[in-house]
């Protein structure tokens, strides 16, 4: 099913993180809602290849390059943010995720811009009480919560302290995005990517809230134009377990999953060396003590805010999963290639 792009009514967009896995959706749906884009870019531009951007280097750390980027927009998007699954990158993820947000809304309230939309999390929300829905009247992350989900709530803090002062902004807190257009990719792609290849000896209980990154852009640019100053907006999709992800993958390419599943108590007590080991081999630790809290976290969580006020729909798993497999494919990321993939049922 095709969504339907909200249409934009002003000229200019600044996005900050436009190179990432959602800012790539984002920048989509707003060329297709016929915006003028201008893109905050620092190094990798490959999600913006070929497409009609205004192309702004610069760090988002910088004051004076944010300025220049904010400029006589009339919307700003900003999705820049560092996502870590390890401890260590605690003080990056406080200089992105925190210090960088404050960079953000005071260009915006120089520049006079007219609305802000600030990309958060559901990591933001407090994970307890567990046994109930998880909407935007939950607190924020806990101060003993992994240090991304307090970073993410620091960030909010600093938004809604630029609200009191006179911006206009509203922020979405999407659930786990997965999709298409994961060029780097993120580290639902790797973990895809890596069950293709049968580069994963087993997988663990719990699961998580996920959403395509198509939705998710789709109610981004809702909530630039309809959303109420000063409001949070969940973003979900639907609950899967991470063992049922893996066989709606494997029923979809033909390859196997693997047929160990650790118990959660087993993959807490191993994660730690789990962690040393990938940091030693130079790769990105996927199974961490702080993914393994993740999750067990969030296990209900409720859009209906964001359904009723922006219009927010999730598409099937499985329609996202054919999708992506097929992206992969046709940007050469699955080897060796495989014929038989499903078609994508939509690129939008």
């Amino acid at each position: 099913m095709r969504r339907v792009i909200p249409r934009v009514g002003v000229s200019h967009v600044a996005v900050t993180g436009a190179a990432g896995h959602l800012g790539g959706a984002v920048v989509r749906a707003l060329i297709e809602a016929g915006a003028n884009v201008r893109a905050l870019v620092h190094h990798d531009r490959r999600a913006l290849e070929g497409l009609s951007v205004e192309l702004h280097e610069g760090d988002i750390q910088d004051p004076d390059a944010v300025a220049r980027l904010v400029a006589r927009c009339d919307r700003v998007i900003h999705l820049a943010a560092v996502i870590s699954l390890e401890p260590r990158a605690e003080p990056l993820m406080k200089a992105i995720n925190v210090d960088a947000v404050q960079v953000v809304v005071d260009a915006c309230l120089a520049a006079g811009v007219a609305r802000l939309v600030h990309a958060s999390s559901i990591h933001a929300f407090a994970a307890h009480p567990a046994a109930e829905p998880v909407d935007e009247s939950r607190g924020p992350a806990e101060p003993n919560a992994p240090a991304y989900d307090r970073s993410k709530a620091a960030g909010e803090v600093i938004v809604r302290d630029a609200v009191a002062r006179g911006l206009d902004a509203v922020i979405v807190n999407p659930t786990a995005i997965v999709g298409p257009y994961d060029f780097r990719p993120s580290p639902m792609g790797e973990v895809m990517l890596d069950l293709y290849h049968r580069r994963m000896p087993g997988l663990v209980a719990g699961g998580f809230d996920w959403v395509d990154v198509r939705d998710v852009a789709t109610g981004v640019l809702a909530a630039a134009e309809r959303g109420v100053r000063g409001t949070n907006y969940l973003l979900s999709g639907t609950w899967h377990a991470v063992v049922d992800l893996a066989d709606r993958i494997a029923a979809l390419t033909g390859v196997p999953r693997p047929r160990f599943v650790s118990p959660m108590w087993l993959a807490r007590a191993a994660a730690p060396f789990a962690a040393g080991w990938a940091r030693l081999r130079k790769k990105r630790a996927l199974f961490t003590p702080t993914s393994l809290v993740a999750l067990r976290n969030h296990q209900r969580v409720s859009s209906e805010r964001a359904r009723r006020e922006l219009g927010h729909t999730a598409r099937p798993l499985d329609a996202t999963l054919r999708d992506t497999f097929a992206w992969f494919e046709a940007n050469g990321m699955l080897s060796p290639r495989r014929a038989g993939l499903l078609p994508p049922t939509t690129a939008s």
